[in-house]
């Protein structure tokens, strides 16, 4: 197992060390992509298929690394937090989710000809925190890594885009600074996305898209929880030899973060410990992205074509339109 952990931590360190050049830093770009890109990149080479003893420390990257990361992931919220903007923040973020998950994979699947797995990914990154969402579904559901390369894809290049397009478009909304700052949060895919606009709008910006974009994290273990009932029954439906793939029907990690989440609520960790705890969950991320990227074949992602991009174009639009729309209504 020994290689293929190596090979990720490699490719790893290399994901934070471009996350963190100068000119890059800037961009709220987060290491995991990096990971990602690096993990494709070499993964692709003629040299990639003589490593054959790669492949158990790979898969216990993409499985065991990738969950506990999630779990650590918890240690970023709090139920104050949740609880300091009221009820109405959550019913906003429950309304996004809902009506871009149902949107984005009626589309995706009807339209555009998808397969269920990448649509519901593309969806699920775009609805919920970006690729820590397309990461904990693709371990509820068990999909191809080039589904999962090709969502965590349309996530970096709509994220980014909006980092540049909500700033630009706060003096035009009428609304005024935390308003808009719950807007940002409940819309922009990453949290690094989320930060990056809120701070170029203003402090107030900032503070609030934080904690509405936090309470959209939270809000996938409950997605979690249903749609893993629910893909196992499409499975057990649509055939019942391939039933055993639907993957994880009780996602035990999501479990994991819920209570982190209580633990980092009631429990105050030194600030080292917690931020060390908090780094090792972005690393044991980073290397299941770098897994993924490594076993992800690049003629795959070209059968996808644009589709998927397209997809979440449509589901940008629907975030930046849809979001500017309710977020005043809802709020007021």
């Amino acid at each position: 197992m020994w290689q293929g952990l190596i090979l990720c931590a490699g490719l790893t360190l290399g994901g934070f060390t471009l996350a963190h050049l100068p000119g890059i830093r800037e961009s709220g770009i987060s290491p995991l992509v990096f990971s990602l890109l690096l993990g494709l990149v070499v993964g692709n080479l003629p040299l990639a298929g003589r490593i054959p003893q790669a492949r158990p420390g790979l898969q216990f990257a993409t499985r065991w690394l990738l969950r506990g990361g999630i779990v650590l992931f918890g240690l970023s919220l709090t139920l104050q937090q949740i609880l300091g903007l009221g009820p109405k923040v959550i019913l906003l973020d429950t309304l996004v989710i809902c009506t871009v998950l149902i949107v984005g994979y009626t589309i995706g699947t009807r339209l555009l000809g998808l397969d269920r797995e990448t649509a519901l990914l593309t969806s699920a990154g775009s609805a919920i925190c970006g690729a820590a969402a397309v990461l904990a579904t693709e371990t509820t559901i068990r999909s191809k890594p080039a589904a999962t390369s090709m969502a965590v894809a349309t996530v970096v290049l709509f994220g980014s885009l909006a980092m540049l397009v909500y700033p630009l478009l706060y003096p035009l909304t009428g609304m005024d600074e935390g308003l808009f700052g719950i807007y940002i949060g409940a819309t922009v895919h990453e949290v690094a996305q989320v930060v990056a606009a809120g701070d170029a709008v203003g402090p107030q910006a900032l503070a609030n898209a934080v904690i509405v974009k936090l309470v959209r994290v939270m809000l996938l273990v409950p997605f979690l929880l249903v749609v893993g009932q629910w893909w196992l029954r499409h499975r057990q439906a649509e055939d019942d030899s391939e039933a055993g793939r639907g993957g994880l029907v009780i996602p035990w990690f999501a479990f994991g973060f819920l209570a982190m989440v209580i633990f980092n609520s009631v429990v105050v960790l030194p600030a080292a410990l917690h931020q060390s705890l908090v780094i090792g969950g972005q690393i044991a991320l980073a290397m299941a992205m770098a897994a993924l990227g490594f076993e992800t074949r690049l003629e795959k992602l070209k059968v996808l074509g644009v589709r998927p991009m397209l997809l979440a174009l449509i589901l940008f639009l629907l975030l930046l339109i849809g979001g500017g729309w309710v977020t005043p209504w809802l709020m007021h």
